[in-house]
């Protein structure tokens, strides 16, 4: 909801509007139906109460299950193929839209559990599973289908045409909410981060509605070890936007509770340029995750992920030596991130006859004289940077078993400068602690406590 300058004035006394805010695009995010939980339980084993019709799990191009992962919870839709082929002596089945633990919220009964746009391929001796006791959903598939699936599957070369657009939608929100206007210019932080070796921290500023902080590192020690994840000075009811900024990002962890209750549903990670991204800890990690690139592959081998998990890219869904049980969770994103309107194409490629039109032959010319063409003396004017029709995003593989990561970005966005080693810099002003001056300040109370009076009242059961 977009706040006005004379509203937030007349409301807060301020000198200046604050940003506005809005959801993920296509309705993603929050809850859908009419029971959903009021409150969100940490990931148990109790009875299914509830349901949740909104997509937990989207994937632009394909999903692979390897090794030993086990679950995916809540709705999952993935533009190109599904692929299970796990390790000699992992478990022989793969759960899809309800869990034996996580937030026991699936999807309804008899819904669509699990959505494919290209082939399903399951490894022979092990099983696809869409149900679980008195839970029961469709896998859905538009193309071929080999191996066992339980419930019977149903084919519909049409499945994934309702989701399509959603793809190019978050490649251009992710770049949105990491820059804040057409020239790249990275979107400011508002608090700071520090890696101490053992454990990143990030402290708020303590009043911002929206807190966002900047990563230009991994999130690992400096030996690529797990460590922890903290958060400091983020007042209740707040969004966070941590934007991880470059072309290869990991994070290892072992993060595990939050410091107050509703900050699972408030947090989000967003990735913009990495087409190369590693998820792995034995902690279960807190908050919704968006990658960008629809080039990327997001290697996920953590313990347990709790929150929405939307890439335009592809997915593999595995674990790490001997471990085994890795889990996604389904939780909703409850926050409010910028409002990015309708964006630009992320791509504008003129052509360069556009800037440079074919000059007239001399009369002189001893080939032939053309009949001159009306662009010739007209030259066709470069696109407007403004252009509303995004380029069309590439098809999702379905011809191997591991999709390949592609060395560079599909988008020009610049990554971030190198930093040595384990080392994370400050937010806010890059190379040094990030200060707030005193108009800025008053600026951001202001803005800030615009947002939370214009926050709008999500849909619950």
């Amino acid at each position: 909801m977009a706040v006005t300058v004379a509203a937030a004035a007349a409301m807060v006394g301020a000198l200046a509007p604050t940003a506005a805010a809005a959801s993920l695009p296509g309705g993603l995010g929050p809850c859908l139906g009419d029971d959903c939980p009021a409150t969100w339980p940490d990931p148990n084993s109790d009875d299914v109460i509830y349901h949740d019709s909104n997509i937990n799990i989207f994937v632009g191009g394909d999903y692979l299950v390897r090794e030993a992962a086990a679950e995916a919870e809540g709705k999952i839709v993935t533009l190109g193929k599904f692929d299970m082929t796990k390790r000699e002596g992992a478990s022989q089945i793969y759960n899809v839209g309800v869990a034996g633990g996580g937030s026991r919220v699936p999807p309804p009964n008899g819904s669509d559990y699990l959505t494919v746009g290209g082939d399903v391929t399951i490894q022979s001796g092990k099983r696809l599973l869409a149900e679980e006791g008195p839970n029961n959903g469709v896998v859905r598939y538009a193309q071929n289908l080999t191996g066992t699936v339980i419930p019977d599957p149903v084919h519909d070369a049409d499945a994934t045409d309702p989701y399509t657009a959603l793809r190019d939608e978050l490649t251009a929100a992710s770049h949105c909410y990491a820059y804040d206007d057409n020239e790249d210019h990275r979107r400011p932080a508002t608090g700071t981060v520090r890696n101490s070796g053992s454990e990143t921290v990030f402290t708020g500023d303590g009043t911002s509605a929206l807190q966002v902080f900047e990563v230009d590192a991994d999130l690992t020690t400096a030996s690529g070890s797990q460590q922890g994840i903290v958060f400091n000075g983020v007042p209740d009811g707040a969004t966070v936007l941590v934007n991880v900024y470059g072309s290869t990002r990991d994070i290892s962890t072992y993060m595990g509770s939050l410091p107050q209750s509703g900050l699972r549903e408030h947090l989000m990670w967003n990735f913009p340029d990495a087409t190369t991204i590693g998820l792995k800890g034995t902690g279960q990690f807190q908050g919704s995750v968006l990658i960008g690139q629809q080039s990327s592959v997001a290697t996920l081998a953590m313990s347990g992920t709790n929150g929405r998990f939307y890439s335009a890219g592809s997915l593999t869904h595995t674990s790490e030596g001997e471990s085994g049980g890795q889990e996604l969770h389904a939780y909703p994103f409850d926050g409010d991130l910028p409002d990015c309107g309708e964006e630009p194409s992320p791509t504008p490629t003129p052509s360069p006859t556009d800037e440079s039109p074919t000059p007239t032959p001399s009369p002189t010319d001893e080939s032939p004289t053309p009949t001159p063409s009306p662009t010739d003396e007209s030259p066709t004017p470069t696109p407007s940077p403004t252009d509303e029709s995004p380029a069309p995003s590439p098809s999702p593989s379905s011809s191997e078993s591991t999709p390949a990561p592609h060395p560079t970005p599909t988008h020009s966005w610049p990554p971030g400068p190198p930093h040595p080693e384990g080392q994370l810099p400050d937010t806010g002003a890059r190379g040094g602690e990030w200060v707030i001056g005193g108009i800025a300040a008053g600026l951001l109370l202001a803005g800030s406590a615009a947002t939370l009076i214009a926050r709008r009242s999500r849909r619950r059961g």
